[in-house]
């Protein structure tokens, strides 16, 4: 395994390893499906919202909270014990109990008699999950060459958690629900969290090989992190977060329902509907990453964001089949592909290496606590006076900010910034 590792400090791999594979990819690959667990039992509330609201009496703004308890959590927990990752050099540490714990809140979901309870246990889930992207994404940037970083932190981020957590999971955790009930989805949904906490056990090295040769140790204060506002392309990168989040997390969380209770589908519709999002992202992770190391990654968040804009315009307003609506969605649903890129890709591009897992647990965060936090709570109770095609206005809404943004960042991409210099 030693001879796979790379220096960084030369930006090649050392050596391809078994089967002509480098270890950063096999890295990637097993930190993407890592994170796809993460999404898995992350999204098994939104699929099974139709269930849980009759079963416990919830309304669409209770609905709503379920998602923002785990947001808010999830933000607090990915910057503090991002930072602590930082400041310790410690990566498997953190990440294999992470696994384990949040496998045991999903079976506490499941066991849940009353909002207030599946309140409760989503606020746990919320703390385990937290830190596992920006812990992730530090060792997947510290271990890849800069002219593969835009797509190895896409595939690692997008891949795995749309594949699992937004195409297998409401096929399988919607499926499990109809057959068995509501609760033994979330008892089954528990199960790959600990299957993953032991390959990463194996596989994960604590020793992250960085630019600066540093394994961790760089402790940051809070006179620290404020530094880090001081890049504009931080700046940015939070408020395209909060807003990505927010059109990931309403699309989740109403679309379900509004396909179900506005559109007249059955379960089994939706639940195909719903993983047609995953297999789109699961798709442009690759796709939209590796054009960003080509193009940019300005005019592709740019151009993407306006993209996503008619993901649920189409929902509301196109009469066609549901094969065809999802036809509609896999393409402009393209525009997730965009969120690695400004939650990891630019940040880590931006400011010093020594501080990857804080300024990625800081976007991540700030996502989550604002965008992951209020936009659900809000649009629930927009819903219930409204309607609910508001949540899915507000997410259009959220997609053209993401535009609107990307317009003001500053390019970050080793092969233009490279050019640009030349130029010079």
């Amino acid at each position: 395994m030693q001879q796979e590792r790379m220096s960084m400090s030369a930006g090649q791999p050392v050596a391809a390893g078994r089967f002509g594979i480098p270890y950063h990819w096999k890295l990637v690959f097993i930190l993407s499906l890592a994170f796809g667990v993460v999404f898995f039992d992350r999204n098994a509330v939104a699929f099974l919202t139709p269930y849980i609201k009759e079963a416990l009496d919830l309304s669409a703004g209770q609905i709503g909270l379920l998602s923002s308890a785990l947001s808010l959590t999830w933000a607090i927990s990915g910057y503090l014990i991002g930072a602590i990752s930082d400041a310790t050099g410690k990566r498997k540490a953190i990440l294999v109990p992470a696994f384990v714990l949040f496998s045991l809140t999903s079976i506490l979901s499941g066991l849940a008699t009353s909002f207030f309870m599946l309140f409760i246990a989503r606020m746990l889930m919320g703390l385990s999950e937290g830190p596992v992207n920006p812990i992730a994404q530090s060792i997947t940037s510290a271990n890849t060459p800069p002219e593969q970083r835009g797509m190895a932190m896409g595939v690692m981020q997008n891949f795995g958690s749309n594949l699992l957590g937004s195409f297998v999971a409401p096929l399988v955790i919607v499926g499990l629900a109809e057959a068995f009930g509501w609760r033994t989805a979330f008892y089954v949904a528990a199960i790959p969290g600990f299957i993953m906490a032991a390959i990463i056990a194996g596989f994960v090295r604590d020793g992250v090989t960085r630019s600066n040769g540093e394994g961790g140790g760089s402790r940051i204060s809070l006179a620290g992190v404020m530094t880090l506002f001081a890049y504009r392309n931080v700046v940015l990168c939070v408020l395209i977060t909060i807003v990505g989040v927010s059109y990931m997390v309403l699309a989740w969380v109403f679309m379900p329902l509004y396909y179900i209770e506005v559109k007249g589908y059955d379960s089994h519709t939706m639940s195909w509907l719903m993983a047609i999002l995953g297999l789109s992202a699961a798709a442009t992770s690759f796709v939209v990453p590796w054009l960003s190391d080509r193009l940019g990654r300005k005019p592709v968040v740019v151009l993407f964001g306006l993209v996503g804009i008619f993901t649920p315009l189409s929902v509301l307003y196109f009469q066609g089949t549901p094969i065809a609506l999802g036809c509609l969605v896999f393409v402009f649903w393209s525009v997730i592909g965009t969120l690695p890129i400004t939650m990891s890709t630019i940040p880590a591009e931006t400011v010093p290496a020594q501080y990857l897992a804080t300024v990625m647990g800081l976007t991540n965060g700030l996502g989550e606590a604002i965008g992951g936090v209020c936009s659900p709570a809000i649009a629930g109770f927009a819903a219930d006076h409204y309607g609910l095609a508001a949540p899915l206005w507000i997410a259009a809404g959220c997609s053209l900010l993401i535009a609107v943004f990307g317009l003001m960042l500053q390019e970050t991409a080793p092969g233009k910034t490279r050019a640009a210099t030349a130029a010079a």
